[in-house]
């Protein structure tokens, strides 16, 4: 009787050491968010301006002034590429989600397709700045 008692006890101490000890254990770090609007303003040369996550300056094309699609397909988004939107990406103040014609979204600001420039090789750089052609720098509007 003894042995079993003995036996009994040990097992519930193991018991209530497992559940202390995972009563103990850390909560798992919290789930980085991603921003609603993954833009944020930086400075360049060129003044402030409005920039990827990563920092890369973001540009606008003449050409996109209906406010509901991108002009640049094909082999213009080899050298100006597409400020990708989520399909869970809201619109949010200037900012807003348009589908482009491959059905992948991307996100605007003030009714203009957002693009970073093949050229930008770091953060801060503005040479994608091409008025000539069509392409400016997207800049904060007060």
């Amino acid at each position: 009787m003894f042995r079993f008692g003995t036996v009994m006890v040990a097992a519930m101490l193991i018991a209530a050491g497992a559940a202390h000890a995972h009563e103990e254990a850390p909560a798992p770090p919290p789930k980085k968010e991603t921003p609603a609007v993954p833009i944020k303003f930086a400075e360049t040369k060129r003044g402030t301006v409005l920039a990827n996550t990563s920092g890369m300056t973001l540009y606008y094309f003449d050409r996109d002034d209906s406010g509901t699609k991108s002009t640049c397909n094909g082999k213009c988004t080899e050298k100006w590429i597409p400020l990708a939107a989520s399909d869970e990406s809201k619109p949010q103040g200037d900012f807003t989600v348009i589908t482009r014609s491959d059905k992948s979204k991307m996100w605007a600001y003030r009714n203009r397709p957002l693009y970073t420039s093949y050229e930008d090789k770091a953060a801060g750089d503005v040479n994608g700045f091409d008025p000539a052609n069509l392409w400016h720098i997207a800049r904060p509007v007060n």
